[in-house]
């Protein structure tokens, strides 16, 4: 199961973030483990940086915990990228998010698990799966 589901950059960041309702539940959700891309990592790195106010050594620890449960990050490809320009010109969807949903078919990834997209949605061969949306008003 958990290399079936690719883990966007927020479940990253609720997983680490202090005082937010979504933490628990996506600590748990990284704690099952899953896959993530390069770009997931790049976009927590920003966030956690900018948005978070954490220093370099913060950051260092948070990626040494997310490699070790789910494992090196995925590299962007050419082949990637095409695709995720194919899924942004035919779809409304943004360019960065078309790279996961590119990124998580290109590592046989069922689901995208991602607060950012439209819940239960079908791209690119993967479905999109909000795991807060049970927990929303």
């Amino acid at each position: 199961m958990a290399g079936e589901r690719f883990l966007d950059t927020n479940i990253l960041i609720y997983a680490f973030a202090a005082d937010d309702p979504r933490s628990a539940q996506a600590e748990a959700l990284l704690a099952q483990g899953g896959v993530v891309g390069v770009q997931v990592i790049n976009e927590f790195t920003s966030v956690a940086r900018r948005k978070l106010g954490w220093d370099w050594p913060q950051i260092d620890s948070a990626l040494e915990v997310i490699e070790e449960l789910v494992g090196p990050a995925l590299p962007l490809t050419r082949e990637i990228h095409r695709e995720a320009l194919l899924l942004a010109r035919n779809h409304p969807i943004t360019f960065y998010d078309a790279l996961i949903v590119a990124a998580a078919a290109d590592a046989g990834c069922r689901v995208v698990v991602t607060e950012d997209m439209q819940h239960g949605r079908r791209l690119g061969g993967v479905t999109l799966h909000n795991p807060f949306t049970a927990t929303l008003g």
